[in-house]
């Protein structure tokens, strides 16, 4: 038995994404397993991806800067 389900998702836009065939395969048997789809898995992905914490990822480079920094005017001052 088949069943379609239609849902209305306002201020929601299409993406269109050209993937591997044996990949998109996989994932959606990854995604049956988990009881989601690919399409909710893409979604939460980019949710994160654009929303991560973008101060905790500015904190982290600002630091390795530092460090590189540092360690380029200690090699250089010698």
């Amino acid at each position: 038995m088949c069943y379609t389900y239609y849902v209305l998702h306002l201020n929601m836009a299409n993406l269109t994404l050209a993937i591997d065939e044996d990949l998109l395969r996989r994932a959606r048997v990854r995604a049956a397993e988990q009881g989601t789809s690919v399409n909710a898995v893409v979604r939460d992905l980019i949710e994160g991806y654009s929303s991560s914490d973008r101060a905790e990822n500015a904190r982290k480079r600002l630091v390795a800067l530092s460090i590189t920094s540092a360690s380029s005017s200690s090699v250089s001052q010698k």
